[in-house]
C-alpha cells in the first residue's frame, strides 16, 4: 500500500516518473554508481568514462535522439535521465551532458543528414567522444563576439579554423583535456572576405592514440574547485583545415564557390535560432542542480533526525536537532523551495518536450521556452548553492568530512551558477524578454541598443500562466482577504502578492527606461542606472511562475493527506519568498508592520506543523538511500570496508 511519502514522490516526479524510478533502480543497484569521493584526477576521470560506457551499453542515450537517427525521440526522458545522474555523481552527469546533450545535440540539431549518418550512432555508442567548444578565454556569455575564425578557401573547398588572439583560446571545455577526439567548434564564419557570424563546425582534434592533430594544441585545466571526473581543457587552432562538409549546415551553408546561403535572412535571428535549439543543456543544468540540492537536504534532515545536542530541562535525553525551531527554519524553507522548483522544472521539461517534438515549432513559443529555461536555471543553481551550504553547516563538523558527501556536492555544483550562462546575465535576459514582449528586434541587441528599443516600444506584459491557469484564476476570483494572520495562508492572497510585485516592478522599470530616453541621457548610463531594478523584476517573475507551478503540482496529487501536506509546504515557500523581499512589500504598502510580523509568525507556525512530517517530506524528494553516500547516516557498527570503497 502506497504511503504518503510515495504519493509525494510520485507527484513530484511528474510526467516522467517512470523514467525517474527506472534510473533510481539502476543507480541504486549497481556498485559502480555508488556516490564516491575521488579527488585524484586520473582516477576520477577514468571512473567517469567507465561509468559513461556502462550507461551507453544500457542504451541510456537513446531518448535524446530522433527515431530517424536510431533514438526514441523522447526529449523529456533524456533531460530527466541525465538530471537523475546528479544524485549519483555530478562529474558523470556533466560528462553525459557534454557527450550526448551538448556535442550530440549540436550534431543533431545544427547538422543535416550527412552529419547524422556520419556521427550520431558513433557518439551515442561512445565510439566517437566529443566536446563542445564554445566558450573562449575572452568571451563566455557573449557568444556572438567569439574570436575563433573559420575562413572558407574555395580553392580547396575547406574551412581554415584559427585562433587569432590569446583570448580566442577555447577554455574550460569538458572533454578537451583528455578524452574527446572531435569538437563541435563555434567560430566566426568568413567567406569572400565577409564575416557571416558565429556558426558551428565539426573539427577533429586528436588521433586514435590521443595525440593532438596537426595545428591543434590542447592543454589541461588541471584541478578545479570540483568535478574531478570531468577532463576540462583548452584548445587553440593554428590554421587547421577541415572539409567544407564539416559545417553544421541546417541553418546556413557555403557553396563550393564560397557563396553563403541561409533560409534565415536576419543574422541575429539566425544566430539565436541556432543557439535556441541547444536550450536542452540549460534545462539540464538547472534540473541537475535541483537534484543535488535535494540530496544535500535529505542528508542534513536525516542527520537532524538522529543527532542530539543539549538536554532539555528535566529531561533525560538530549534534544534532537530537528526539534529546535532554529534548525527547522534552516532546513524546512529550503525543502519547500526544492519542492516548488521541481514542480516548475517539470513544467519546463514538458514544454521543452512538446516544442522539440514538433517539426514546426512556433518561434514565439521557442523564445518563451528560452526565457523560462534561463530563469529556472538561475533559480535552481542559486538554490543549490545556498541549500548545500546550509545543509553542510547544519551538520556541524560532520558535514565538513568528505565521507559525508556535502563538501563534494558543494564543490561540484558551485560552477553551475556559471554553466550555460552567468546567472546575472541570464536574469537580465529574462527581464529583457519580458519588457519587450519577446520582440524579434531585441535578439542580439547590446544593453544600450535594447534600452533604446524598450524605452520606445514596451507594452503591457501579458502574463504567461503555467499549467494551472484555470485553477489559479478560480483561486484569485474567490479569495477572501483581510488583515488577519490567517490571510497570509490564503493561496489567493499569496498569488496576488506575487503577481502585483512582478507587474509593479516591470511597469516601473519600463517607465524609468522611457524617462531616461526622454531626458536623452547617455544610453549606457541610463541602462546601467536601472539594471538593479531590471534584475529585481526578473526575479519577481521567476518567483511567480514557480509558485504557480507549485499550485498546479498540488492539484495533480491524488492522495488527500499528501495534498494537504503539499499545501502546507507551499505556504512555507510563499511566505519565505515574501520574507526575503519583505522590505519591498513594506515600502510599497503591501505589508503593514503588523502583517510583516505575521509573516515571520506564519513561517514559524508552518515549520512547527511540518516537524512531525520531516522524514516523509525528504522521502518525497525521491533520493534513494543507496545514493545518499553519507557515512554519518549509517550509525554505529557499520561495515567500514564498504565505507572505504565509497569514500576512497
Amino acid at each position: 500500500m502506497a504511503t504518503t511519502a510515495d504519493h509525494l514522490r510520485s507527484t513530484l516526479d511528474g510526467r516522467w516518473r517512470e523514467v525517474r524510478e527506472r534510473v533510481r533502480a539502476e543507480l541504486s543497484g549497481a556498485p559502480d554508481f555508488a556516490p564516491h569521493y575521488t579527488p585524484d584526477l586520473d582516477e576520477a576521470r577514468a571512473k567517469a568514462l567507465a561509468q559513461l560506457r556502462v550507461l551507453a551499453s544500457n542504451g541510456y542515450a537513446a531518448a535524446g535522439f530522433a527515431k530517424d537517427h536510431g533514438g526514441t525521440g523522447d526529449a523529456g526522458a533524456a533531460v530527466t535521465s541525465i538530471e537523475m545522474l546528479a544524485m549519483s555523481d555530478l562529474s558523470l552527469m556533466v560528462k553525459a551532458g557534454v557527450q550526448w546533450g551538448l556535442f550530440g545535440g549540436a550534431i543533431e540539431n545544427l547538422g543535416t543528414a550527412r552529419h547524422h549518418e556520419a556521427y550520431v550512432k558513433r557518439l551515442v555508442d561512445l565510439d566517437l567522444l566529443g566536446c563542445f567548444a564554445m566558450t573562449e578565454t575572452g568571451h563566455g556569455s557573449d557568444v556572438q563576439a567569439l574570436e575563433t575564425t573559420a575562413t572558407y578557401d574555395p580553392e580547396t573547398a575547406e574551412f581554415v579554423v584559427h585562433s587569432p588572439t590569446p583570448s580566442s583560446r577555447k577554455d574550460y571545455i569538458g572533454g578537451a583535456a583528455q578524452h574527446a577526439t572531435t569538437a563541435a567548434v563555434f567560430a566566426q564564419l568568413i567567406t569572400g572576405g565577409e564575416s557571416r557570424g558565429v556558426h558551428c563546425f565539426v573539427v577533429p582534434i586528436r588521433d586514435e592514440e590521443g595525440n593532438d592533430l596537426p595545428g591543434v594544441h590542447t592543454s589541461d585545466c588541471g584541478y578545479k574547485g570540483g568535478l574531478p571526473g570531468v577532463d576540462n581543457g583548452r584548445i587553440t587552432f593554428d590554421q587547421v583545415r577541415i572539409p567544407r562538409e564539416n559545417l553544421l549546415n541546417k541553418y546556413a551553408d557555403v557553396e563550393p564557390d564560397g557563396t553563403y546561403t541561409s533560409p534565415i535572412d536576419n543574422a541575429n535571428r539566425r544566430f539565436f535560432t541556432m543557439v535556441g535549439t541547444l536550450v536542452r543543456g540549460r534545462v539540464t543544468v538547472g534540473g541537475s542542480a535541483g537534484a543535488a540540492a535535494r540530496v544535500a537536504l535529505s542528508i542534513a534532515t536525516r542527520y537532524a533526525l538522529q543527532r542530539r545536542q543539549f538536554n532539555a530541562p528535566q529531561a533525560e535525553d538530549e534534544v534532537l536537532l530537528m526539534d529546535y525551531l532554529v534548525h527547522q527554519r534552516r532546513l524546512f524553507p529550503l525543502i519547500a523551495r526544492s519542492y516548488a522548483l521541481q514542480f516548475a522544472q517539470n513544467e519546463l521539461v514538458a514544454t521543452m518536450h512538446e516544442i522539440q517534438s514538433r517539426d514546426d515549432a512556433d518561434p514565439q513559443e521557442q523564445r518563451e521556452l528560452e526565457g523560462r529555461a534561463a530563469g529556472l536555471k538561475v533559480a535552481n543553481t542559486w538554490h543549490a548553492t545556498r541549500a548545500i551550504q546550509e545543509a553542510r553547516e547544519a551538520c556541524g563538523g560532520a558535514g565538513y568530512m568528505a565521507e559525508n558527501r556535502l563538501t563534494a556536492l558543494k564543490a561540484d555544483t558551485d560552477v553551475f551558477t556559471t554553466f550555460e550562462g552567468d546567472n546575472h546575465v541570464l536574469t537580465q535576459l529574462v527581464a529583457k524578454e519580458l519588457l519587450t514582449s519577446y520582440a524579434d528586434e531585441v535578439r542580439g541587441m547590446s544593453p544600450v541598443e535594447w534600452m533604446r528599443f524598450a524605452a520606445t516600444t514596451v507594452s503591457d506584459v501579458v502574463k504567461k500562466r503555467t499549467a494551472a491557469q484555470q485553477i489559479i484564476q478560480t483561486i484569485l476570483d474567490t479569495r477572501q482577504d483581510n488583515e488577519e494572520d490567517g490571510s497570509l495562508f490564503n493561496r489567493g492572497t499569496q498569488l496576488t502578492m506575487f503577481e502585483d510585485r512582478e507587474q509593479y516592478l516591470l511597469s516601473t522599470a519600463a517607465r524609468r527606461l522611457q524617462g531616461a530616453q526622454k531626458r536623452e541621457e547617455n544610453p549606457f548610463d541610463a541602462f546601467n542606472f536601472v539594471q538593479d531594478h531590471v534584475l529585481h523584476a526578473a526575479q519577481a517573475h521567476i518567483d511567480r511562475i514557480v509558485l504557480e507551478a507549485f499550485v498546479a503540482g498540488i492539484d495533480e496529487c491524488e492522495d488527500d493527506e499528501a495534498r494537504d501536506l503539499l499545501s502546507d509546504v507551499c505556504d512555507l515557500y510563499a511566505l519565505s519568498v515574501i520574507e526575503e523581499d519583505k522590505a519591498w512589500f513594506m515600502e510599497h504598502r503591501q505589508l503593514s508592520v503588523e502583517r510583516s510580523k505575521a509573516v515571520q509568525r506564519g513561517i514559524n507556525e508552518r515549520c512547527r506543523s511540518l516537524r512531525p512530517h520531516a522524514q516523509t517530506l525528504i522521502e518525497g524528494l525521491g533520493v534513494p538511500e543507496a545514493l545518499l553516500g553519507s557515512a554519518m547516516l549509517d550509525g554505529p557498527g557499520t561495515d567500514t570496508v564498504r565505507k572505504t570503497q565509497i569514500f576512497r
